[in-house]
């Protein structure tokens, strides 16, 4: 999504278990069965990972096989498809799964005159489709290579996770000029404590174990999208 006007602070939301309950890329296997590109294997695999997710937070191992999975089931196909694809993903299964809270917060930033943007490991296909459904700012997110309006199956620039997450975001602030200690970050995962740190109003969601002891000796304020209200 094309990053816009300057403005005096931005808020970044983390996506998985953050801003949506468990891992969108899951209902994006969904729509990739549907359309034949998954097997049953794969769909069975997904909603295992799925589940331990939401339980137990981030694993490094199925994030990196997930990864892998991904790009080659991409290979040769259409961007314009899976633009497509990523749209009705989002109106299926993605929309429902949503936090409220986290919605209305976000929000809460735009009418405060803040920018806000998602920043993400999930592909830039399907945050994007994200932020403009819930008329955020913009995502930052994973790239895909494409040659000749197809997918190659290749990584385009970092895979946006963990210290690639929190220089991305660096790099937009120093694009828009926005003092970090007057920014937002939320996240669920032990994995963004870099993008965390950057700014001056961390909160963690959901917290994962490190994150949560992690938070709670660092002070930062603390927030369950399953009730409304403002971080504690």
């Amino acid at each position: 999504m094309r990053e816009q006007a300057t403005s005096s602070a931005i808020a970044f939301f983390d996506v998985d278990n953050t801003l949506v309950h468990g891992a969108s890329a899951f209902h994006l296997v969904r729509g990739l069965r549907a359309a034949g590109l998954l097997s049953v294997r794969d769909i069975v695999d997904a909603m295992w990972k799925q589940a331990r997710f939401k339980a137990r937070g981030e694993n490094d191992r199925h994030l990196a096989s997930a990864r892998a999975r991904g790009l080659a089931v991409l290979t040769g196909v259409p961007v314009a498809d899976m633009d497509r694809l990523a749209a009705d993903v989002y109106a299926r299964h993605t929309e429902a799964a949503v936090w409220p809270a986290m919605a209305r917060l976000a929000q809460d930033h735009l009418a405060h005159g803040r920018e806000v943007w998602l920043v993400t490991a999930s592909p830039a296909f399907l945050a994007d489709v994200i932020a403009r459904r819930l008329g955020l700012t913009g995502a930052l997110a994973s790239g895909l290579e494409v040659h000749d309006g197809r997918y190659t199956g290749r990584q385009d620039g970092e895979f946006l996770h963990g210290e690639h997450k929190a220089a991305a975001a660096r790099r937009l602030l120093d694009r828009t000029g926005s003092d970090p200690e007057a920014c937002w970050a939320y996240s669920d995962s032990r994995h963004d404590i870099p993008l965390l740190s950057l700014v001056g109003h961390p909160v963690v969601v959901n917290p994962d174990r490190q994150l949560a002891a992690h938070a709670r000796a660092a002070g930062w304020s603390v927030l369950d999208p399953r009730r409304a209200g403002r971080p504690a």
